[in-house]
């Protein structure tokens, strides 16, 4: 199954449009295979709260690392509401072959919405090992290696780490459009066309 999420706050964006292709792809590809969408900005999953962390406690306290023992945790009527929305987010991400996110650089790293559902979905000692995460994304600078804004890169680097350290995936695919800025501000402008190129190299990308 392929889980697909998008967590721009443009409704026609440059990575929904990239994580579109993508999407299209593979599910050409595997015709018999299921596919689920969310969109996190248009249906905003909510912030954890203490219940949630309740939850967190004492699967940590107990030692559960069995993803479907995670309902053992659940106690109190406050912790039956906060796991009536882990549940289907967690569901999903277990059923799935591979998770699709598509998402822009927000003031050097993501969207609160994609942080929303990360939190939701993310217990200690879990592993989702054997998935694969692909992530398309559109920044308005270029922060590639070897480029100044290279450190400032909290997107990337923090999904990785996040992916490897949290969920135990190696299987890590980042698909960037870089300077869509260039296409709004005219101190960007003499770099639309490295804009376009990378655009166009993105797209090349997710359409594999």
């Amino acid at each position: 199954m392929l889980l697909h999420l998008d967590g721009s706050a443009r409704g026609a964006s440059i990575s929904r449009k990239l994580s579109g292709v993508y999407a299209e792809t593979w599910r050409a590809a595997h015709p018999g295979a299921g596919y689920v969408y969310r969109d996190l900005a248009a249906r905003p999953v909510p912030h954890i709260g203490e219940a949630w962390t309740e939850l967190c406690d004492h699967i940590l306290e107990h030692e559960i690392t069995d993803i479907s023992r995670y309902r053992e945790a659940v106690r109190t009527p406050a912790q039956r509401a906060a796991w009536a929305i882990v549940e289907p987010l967690l569901d999903e991400v277990v059923a799935a072959e591979v998770i699709l996110i598509g998402t822009p650089m927000y003031n050097y790293s993501i969207p609160s919405a994609l942080k929303a559902w990360l939190d939701q979905i993310t217990f200690p000692r879990m592993s989702l090992a054997g998935r694969s995460f692909v992530v398309t994304s559109a920044r308005g600078g270029a922060y590639g290696p070897g480029t100044p804004r290279e450190p400032y890169d909290h997107q990337e680097r923090y999904l990785r780490d996040f992916f490897q350290g949290h969920f135990r995936v190696e299987d890590v695919r980042f698909i960037h459009a870089e300077l869509a800025n260039a296409r709004l501000d005219p101190a960007l402008a003499h770099l639309r066309e490295r804009h376009e190129e990378s655009l166009a190299a993105a797209l090349k990308e997710a359409a594999g």
